[in-house]
């Protein structure tokens, strides 16, 4: 039986018409649909070249869905070669017999003769973003695209952005189904984790960003989980009485080399108002602890405190900084590596506090090695940002910038989550809800990647643990929306 057409990304090469070559030798497939920028040569009776500038266009989906006549569409959006593995194609349309609208799988990494298990995240409802890794090979039923399209329709005009458009409609009101099992070999290298970090900050992808955002808006309305502007609060601060304006928060752990330049530059702050530094010392067993310890023995502004807990990770740090009666009325970010920028961060988030009406100030920052030497991409400013549609778009995103700051009073009511990655994210899309953000997109603060980061040199579980666990908080605060939406609270 035909039961597939493939719908490759396709650019002239010898491994990629070899990979079109035995797809198209399978009995399963009835039609192969290249869409390529040139002419292409060589072709079957089962190829159907399409010319065109933008394969992942909402034009060129249009086309596919319309031309096609078999049940299930293999889509390959990276044009990456690839070897299929006995059965796996059978396997996939197996899958999506028993009513999963999109399938993918797992697949095998071929690094010269080592085949290596690639694992990929299971699909939930927080699974939104646009880079979220289906592998090389995506298998959609023809019928649940066009019946997406039909009932959500899809966003006019993209070039970009198409097949997220169509995945996010379809997963509407389909399963997505992950078959936790490599189907296929993949022996070109795929973009390291560092690789990808910034892509969505890098100003070379503006144009490309503005139409995922526009997609994935249009998808939160159709789902009841955006956000209007409108309904966003200003922040008003409470008469309760605080011993200072704002405390530089550094949770720490065996952080000798560079805690006392963190401390420094947290305690060399100039500002109009009175501030302390909060160090969280989460029992360090590298000789961090005596170095806090000779530091607060100097300055009257400086708290070292040890949590009574030990099980404490850099949320439930968070929580300790903000939870103590010398916590200020803002409590701003200082990782125990990295450094503000100049004597005057404080005092600019302290401002936009005070003349927003924000529940929490986001700056920007510049990348740098452990030397201090700006590396790429340097200037981290996130101006995908907007004020008028921020709070959604971050559903969307990674990340929202650093440095961070909070409203105290309002933290100690929400509390931040006892993880040491993402609780910064969660706690800001938990703000983002129901609060204006403030933004700064001048450099305020000098990020340190090196061997000590704890997200550096990840491996492929540790980065799927991390992206799981994003997914996770994006779909606990979609599932929060769509109930405020609904009049829930």
């Amino acid at each position: 039986m035909n039961a597939l057409t493939v719908v490759a990304c396709y650019d002239p090469d010898p491994l990629m018409d070899e990979t079109i070559r035995s797809l198209g030798r399978s009995p399963l497939v009835e039609a192969l649909i290249l869409l390529s920028r040139a002419p292409v040569d060589g072709s079957t009776g089962k190829t159907a070249p399409i010319l065109c500038d933008a394969p992942l266009s909402q034009r060129t989906i249009h086309s596919v869905l319309e031309g096609s006549r078999s049940p299930y569409l293999l889509f390959l959006p990276h044009g990456v070669p690839f070897s299929m593995e006995p059965g796996a194609l059978e396997r996939m349309v197996d899958a999506a017999e028993a009513g999963a609208a999109i399938v993918y799988s797992d697949y095998y990494e071929d690094d010269g003769g080592t085949k290596r298990i690639r694992p990929l995240l299971d699909y939930r409802p927080g699974s939104v973003r646009d880079d979220f890794d289906f592998g090389t090979a995506v298998l959609f039923s023809l019928s649940a695209a066009r019946k997406a399209r039909e009932v959500h329709g899809l966003v006019p005009g993209v070039s970009f952005a198409g097949l997220y458009d169509l995945r996010l409609k379809v997963s509407i009101d389909r399963p997505v189904l992950h078959i936790a099992e490599p189907l296929y070999t993949v022996k070109e290298r795929r973009p390291e984790w560092s690789e990808r970090l910034f892509a969505y900050v890098d100003p070379r992808n503006e144009g490309v960003q503005k139409e995922m955002e526009a997609v994935f808006t249009d998808y939160l309305r159709k789902i009841d989980a955006y956000v209007a502007r409108r309904s966003l609060r200003r922040h008003k601060a409470t008469d309760h009485p605080f011993p200072v304006e704002a405390s530089v928060v550094i949770p720490v752990r065996n952080r000798r080399e560079t805690i006392a330049e963190a401390v420094e530059s947290g305690l060399s702050q100039e500002t109009d108002f009175p501030f302390n530094v909060i160090v969280v010392d989460n029992h360090s067993t590298d000789g961090t602890t005596k170095v806090l310890k000779d530091l607060s023995g100097r300055s009257r502004t400086l708290h070292h405190l040890i949590p009574p807990r030990t099980d404490l990770a850099i949320g439930g740090c968070w929580n300790e900084a903000v939870g103590s009666p010398v916590c200020g009325r803002y409590a701003v970010q200082l990782d125990s590596d990295d450094l503000y920028q100049g004597p005057h961060t404080l005092q600019r988030m302290v401002d936009m506090f005070r003349t927003g009406g924000y529940a929490m100030v986001i700056g920007a920052y510049t990348l740098v090695d452990f030397n201090l030497s700006e590396i790429p991409p340097g200037l981290v400013d996130h101006r995908e940002w907007t004020d008028g549609n921020g709070h959604n778009n971050a559903l969307r995103v990674n990340g929202l910038g650093a440095p961070r700051a909070f409203s105290t009073e309002l933290m100690r009511q929400i509390g931040f989550l006892n993880v040491s990655y993402g609780e910064d994210y969660a706690a800001s899309l938990r703000i983002s809800r129901e609060y204006r953000i403030g933004r700064i997109y001048e450099s305020l603060y000098l990020c340190r990647r090196w061997s000590g980061n704890t997200d550096a040199a990840l491996d492929v579980e540790s980065a799927n643990r991390n992206d799981a666990f994003k997914d996770e908080v994006r779909t606990v605060e979609i599932l929060a929306r769509q109930r405020m939406n609904r009049g829930g609270g």
